[in-house]
Order: C-alpha cells, then structure tokens, then sequence
C-alpha cells in the first residue's frame, strides 16, 4: 500500500470516529475530570435525609456537647454567679510576658476607649457625656468593694457579661482573649 491510501484511510477513520461520538446524547459535556466535584456522595444540609428518624440531615448536636475549641464558663449571668465565679475560677494562662502585651493591645482596643489607657475611667467616651467607669486603683465597683480588690473571676465574669452601661465583649473576644485582658487589668489595678 502506498503512503496516500495510509493517510486516506486513517483520515476516513479519526473522521468516522468524531461522527460517531459527536452523534451521542447532546447534553452530555463528555468526561468529567473529578466527578464528586458535580455528583457528591454527602447530603446538603437542606435535603431529605432518609438515615435519621426525623429524615433531616441538619441535626441538633447531643445535650451536652461542646464545639471544638469551646472553653464552658459555668457561671450564670447574675449576682450568684458573678461571686461564684470571684471563688472559682482563676486565670488558666501563665503570666508570661507575652501574654501581658497581648493582654495590654486587647485592653487598648477593646477597654481604653471607656476605661482610658491607664485603668483610671477616663477613656475617650467620657469626655463625649458618658458617666466615667470607676478607677481601677482607686475606684469602688458598682457590686461591691475596691476595684483594685477584684479577682480574676469577678472581672472575666464582668468582660463576658457586662455589668452596668458596659456590655457584653464575649462575641468581641475569645475566652482566651478575656483571659489575657484579666492579666492585664490585674496590672492595671497596682498604679
């Protein structure tokens, strides 16, 4: 055979070919590279779920259970659990200076601007009407006694629930990050 019936024929063949895969099922976008990218095995949240009694497949975690990373702080949000938690608990962090100037940038973003950079209650809001939060050295707390008396758990107790015209600043920092502002609010206490 020459050359020219070799390439006619094998030209005749890739032509016949892509006629007849180009002939197939029009919505088909042919091979797919990874599969479960488009068809995933797992349930959307959203869908009917047959493996659960209540054929959801978002379901409600078990009493009791704690996310990843959760720090519980059994302390009610009242006068009982703010002493409670005055007794209990204590700062789990070591004193360290590292976390001293974490503590130290969180108090000055999150604390100074009504406490004021020295702990003395005359933060910047002050000065726009809002009645001055009390000394940390020499000031008396709203619950009772000297604010240079208070303890690692009245005052995490105070960050996580507010007491006052303060808020809350648990959705602001982490568990660990109130621990951190403790440490240095204790500093804060001796100037």
């Amino acid at each position: 055979m020459n050359k020219i019936k070799i390439l006619g024929i094998t030209a005749i063949s890739i032509a016949a070919s892509i006629l007849v895969t180009s002939c197939r099922d029009k919505r088909s976008t042919g091979w797919e590279y990874a599969p479960n990218m488009y068809r995933h095995i797992a349930y959307d949240p959203d869908q009917a779920n047959p493996n659960f009694a209540d054929g959801k497949t978002a379901q409600v975690p078990p009493k009791g259970t704690i996310p990843v990373g959760f720090t519980r702080f059994d302390f009610p949000n009242d006068r009982g659990g703010y002493d409670s938690a005055s007794v209990v608990a204590k700062n789990p962090l070591p004193a360290n200076k590292k976390n001293f100037e974490d503590g130290k940038i969180l108090y000055e973003h999150f604390c100074s601007p009504c406490h004021g950079k020295t702990g003395e209650g005359d933060g910047l809001v002050v000065s726009h009407g809002y009645p001055a939060p009390p000394s940390y050295s020499k000031g008396q707390s709203s619950r009772g006694g000297a604010m240079k008396d208070l303890t690692d758990g009245k005052i995490y107790h105070t960050i996580t629930y507010g007491v006052n015209a303060m808020g809350s600043y648990a959705s602001q920092l982490s568990p660990q990050e109130r621990w951190k502002v403790v440490a240095y609010v204790h500093h804060l206490q001796t100037l």
